[in-house]
């Protein structure tokens, strides 16, 4: 498979993808215009709140379950959906920089090191990070292969950050924080999306989303995206070879059976290939050697959740998940 072909498969497929739920889509126009004003209203409404609302925004990290930041004893930061949308960002790693005390460094252009409370590299393992509740750590080197987390920004809800040991609470790598990745419930992206961008590093990047209703108490969602950024640049102005391409598609489908028992049902599958510049030394010659590596990934998670509400002090949450990734060089 050509360099080119594996440059253009993610969009190729992705297009694929948008032109067969285009009768979906067309079907939805007409629930666009109460989307945008929703849209408008949560804005308007956003815009009038005062320091003490801020304060009073519900978190559910560090105690886990539903509490106002103000009375939370940690050292949290909310990174609202807002905040994303307003930063400019195109990853959720790139997002985190705007975390005070969380350190965020690029690598190169598909490899990211994050950390808290020092002793950052590639490898950091002692920071827990969660989507929807999933942790996403590979057994590995029990860190985070910050390349393979992506999800539609537009669906996250907010992410919460705790800088400090949370080990007592959620356990194993909780030991310099945790990081929440909280996407948005099915029933509150109703309706298409579609998002598109271009630029000089980021060559191209697109998702497509569609939620809807069956019934009176089914919600679903699904959605699909992709994007092709360039080569990062040495000192010496040759490209380091380290381009990076990739799809993603997944889907969410909430189900409400009683005013005390809900169902979620969520999952993701990503394929996509990044390339590196790796050096290395001749045993004979004892001479450093630079050569280039591209490896593919893919994988896939699904998640089940089942909240059953026994009363208004307590409440019940079981989850079941699953999730693969493969890594090839070649």
């Amino acid at each position: 498979m050509s360099k080119m072909y594996r440059s253009f498969k993610p969009f190729l497929t992705i297009w694929a993808f948008f032109f067969l739920f285009v009768p979906i889509l067309g079907h939805a126009q007409s629930e666009l215009s109460s989307s945008e004003k929703t849209l408008a209203q949560e804005m308007a409404e956003l815009s009038k709140l005062t320091f003490d609302d801020l304060m009073n925004l519900e978190i559910t990290s560090v105690s886990k379950k539903a509490q106002k930041v103000s009375e939370a004893a940690a050292a949290i930061f909310v990174i609202t959906n807002e905040d994303i949308r307003r930063s400019g960002v195109t990853s959720i790693p790139e997002a985190l920089r705007m975390v005070p005390g969380l350190q965020v460094a690029r690598i190169d252009a598909n490899n990211w090191a994050i950390t808290s409370r020092g002793f950052n590299d590639r490898y950091a393992n002692k920071l827990l990070v969660l989507m929807d509740g999933r942790s996403v750590y590979t057994p590995l080197y029990s860190g985070v292969y910050w390349d393979i987390q992506d999800t539609l920004l537009e669906d996250i809800e907010r992410i919460e950050v705790i800088r400090g040991p949370g080990a007592t609470l959620w356990g194993a790598n909780a030991v310099n924080g945790v990081i929440n990745i909280i996407t948005k419930r099915a029933k509150e992206t109703q309706g298409v999306l579609v998002t598109a961008g271009t630029g000089t590093e980021e060559r191209g990047f697109g998702g497509v989303r569609y939620g809807a209703k069956i019934g009176d108490d089914t919600y679903y969602r699904i959605y699909a995206k992709g994007f092709d950024r360039d080569n990062s640049v040495f000192a010496s102005g040759k490209e380091a070879d380290d381009s990076w391409q990739a799809l993603r598609s997944g889907f969410r489908l909430e189900y409400k059976a009683s005013d005390r028992d809900s169902m979620t049902l969520q999952g993701d599958i990503y394929e996509g290939d990044a390339g590196q510049t790796l050096t290395s030394t001749d045993r004979a010659s004892l001479s450093m050697q630079t050569f280039e590596d591209t490896i593919d990934v893919g994988g896939g998670n699904v998640l089940a959740r089942w909240d059953h509400i026994f009363s208004d002090t307590s409440d019940m949450a079981l989850q079941p998940e699953s999730s693969r990734s493969t890594l090839t060089h070649f």
